[in-house]
């Protein structure tokens, strides 16, 4: 190794040449490109529960356990860090008051990590170059840098700073302001960082947005803040997003899909691919990289599972959470748009005669907060033909509405089909006002069977119509929905349903909607699966459709788990 330059910057001293060297990364041996001597930094000590100790500067970047960057002087006891040898947690964080100079490793590598005493790190990298250039070179530009961490707004104001350390002095332009979160230069453009929330950027008259690893910012701070930078962007400003894929949900998904609508309105593929949105979509795919081939890939996929290789090498849009339905199925799903709509009730289908029709009420206050749902599904087919869901109706109302969808469909199957119909609703607390409802309006001017639950042998509580739903009751049937979505023997044409659906995740030893999400939807489908398995005993095609495989048939809910310590 020898030197190469010896011209001093704000950060660096020396530069050496290390093209003959080579040093271990999480990818194997990568070749080095060059060794940069810093000015004197502050050295900080880090001290790992396996003994391991690495000394170096503040924002030095390392890796959690979930390959999120985050520099020492952040890092907390306990957390957990890569090395060489798994994850392991940090035992001290401490600052010498010691100043000596360091060095910056030049790897060449696409993403850019080594392993420095055995710990996984990062060095300071070009990848903001654009956002330099288009600063020094564009009089009079804000430009803003939103990222969804602190460390991570601060690690590309790094970047940037470095990259502009680098360049020659005939290149170089001035600055005024130089900071770690905003560099002002001479010719009227700044950059600044701020971690993304709703506010950020509000009353800044940004010239370029860059957002990075948006996926990952919290659903209503993203929404908030998309809302509110939206209106600079469309009066001229330029917007980058980079970031690896989450849910198929938020508002990164959002903009990623709408990129990729490039269709003129006659089907057509337009030449300059933009989308309607605005926005170009690119991805970068784990096979562009040049030492990744089929083996890396199996190895990987052994590593990590094939869920997180599809999120984070694949670049597809999955669920995190653990979901009722598996996320590689839900992430095929799609909804369908309303065949036709009679008020707000969305027809998937018209029914038709010869066939069986299921038809479930989830009932609510209609107060404003859980919404009271509809839903109608077809055997044997098992094809959903109809929705509604509100939760300001009153519960007059929904059972109304309730009887009027049942009154459309022995229209159109015939008065002489009436035995095609069977309806229920769920009878728990609210759903008690329901059935009076019913009663009031007169069960007989409802069409069809009105299906109970049948009443259990040695059970002394009075019996009520309807189905009364309980913990047990609802994880078998949240068991069977989960079989019949995944082993296609349901068709769920509504959006709105695949949303909740999505949602819909383990809550202890039970499942409902994410904190904030509503489930209403999916209650109502679960009725309906519930309905089905009385009629599987009336009706042999319904019971040949619907049938368990004999792993579900004696499956039990899981007992609680509990540790106790020795007295």
């Amino acid at each position: 190794m020898h030197q190469i330059s010896d011209t001093i910057t704000r950060k660096f001293t020396n530069v050496y040449d290390a093209s003959d060297w080579s040093i271990k990364t999480d990818t194997g041996y990568q070749p080095l490109i060059d060794v940069k001597q810093t000015i004197e930094y502050e050295i900080w000590k880090l001290e790992l529960s396996d003994g391991r100790i690495l000394e170096c500067a503040d924002d030095h970047i390392v890796f959690t356990d979930t390959y999120d960057e985050i520099f020492v002087k952040d890092l907390l006891p306990g957390q957990l860090i890569l090395t060489d040898i798994g994850p392991y947690a940090v035992v001290s964080i401490s600052n010498s008051g010691i100043f000596e100079n360091m060095y910056d490793l030049g790897v060449d590598s696409n993403d850019h990590r080594f392993y420095s005493n055995g710990i996984l790190s990062h060095n300071t990298t070009c990848a903001s170059a654009y956002l330099l250039w288009f600063a020094m070179f564009h009089p009079d530009q804000t430009i803003l840098i939103a990222a969804h961490k602190y460390t991570g707004a601060q690690e590309i104001m790094q970047r940037i700073r470095y990259g502009y350390e680098l360049c020659p002095d005939f290149l170089r332009a001035g600055v005024t302001s130089y900071n770690k979160g905003s560099i002002e230069f001479d010719n009227g453009s700044r950059i600044v960082s701020q971690t993304t929330t709703g506010t950020t950027g509000r009353g800044m008259s940004i010239s370029l947005l860059y957002a990075d690893e948006f996926a990952y910012v919290q659903p209503n701070i993203a929404e908030e803040f998309w809302t509110s930078i939206s209106p600079t962007l469309a009066t001229g400003g330029r917007c980058i997003i980079t970031s690896t894929p989450n849910s198929d949900e938020d508002q990164f998904a959002t903009i990623w899909k709408e990129s990729q609508q490039f269709f003129d309105e006659f089907g057509n593929e337009r030449e300059d691919r933009i989308g309607i949105n605005g926005f170009s979509g690119f991805r970068a795919d784990w096979w562009d990289h040049p030492d990744r081939d089929e083996k890396w890939k199996k190895d990987e996929l052994g590593r990590i599972g094939e869920e997180m290789f599809r999120r984070e090498y694949g670049l597809e849009f999955l669920i995190d959470d653990e979901t009722l339905i598996s996320s590689l199925k839900l992430i095929d799903l799609y909804g369908k748009e309303p065949l036709i709509k009679m008020g707000q009730v969305r027809w998937y289908k018209k029914p038709t005669a010869g066939n069986l029709y299921l038809i479930a009420l989830d009932p609510s206050l209609g107060t404003g907060g859980d919404y009271s749902a509809i839903t109608v599904f077809e055997l044997p087919s098992m094809v959903q033909v109809a929705e509604w869901h509100h939760n300001i109706t009153p519960i007059q109302g929904q059972v109304k509405l309730f009887r009027d969808v049942l009154l459309y469909i022995q229209d159109e199957i015939g008065a002489d089909q009436y035995n095609s119909i069977y309806w229920s609703v769920e009878n728990n607390t609210v759903g008690e006002s329901a059935l009076v409802v019913i009663d009031n309006l007169g069960e007989e001017t409802f069409p069809g069977l009105f299906v109970s639950e049948p009443g259990r042998k040695g059970h002394v509580r009075k019996f009520r119509k309807g189905f009364n739903t309980t913990f047990n009751n609802k994880i078998a049937a949240c068991s069977k929905l989960k079989y019949f979505v995944e082993e296609d023997k349901m068709v769920i044409n509504s959006k709105p349903l695949i949303t909740e659906l999505k949602s819909f995740i383990a809550h202890g030893i039970s499942f409902k909607g994410k904190p904030g999400q509503h489930d209403d939807l999916v209650a109502a489908l679960l009725l309906i699966v519930r309905m089905i398995d009385i009629l599987a005993e009336w009706d042999p095609l319904v019971f040949e459709r619907m049938r368990i495989e004999e792993r579900f048939e004696d499956w039990e809910a899981p007992l609680p788990i509990f540790v106790s310590s020795n007295m």
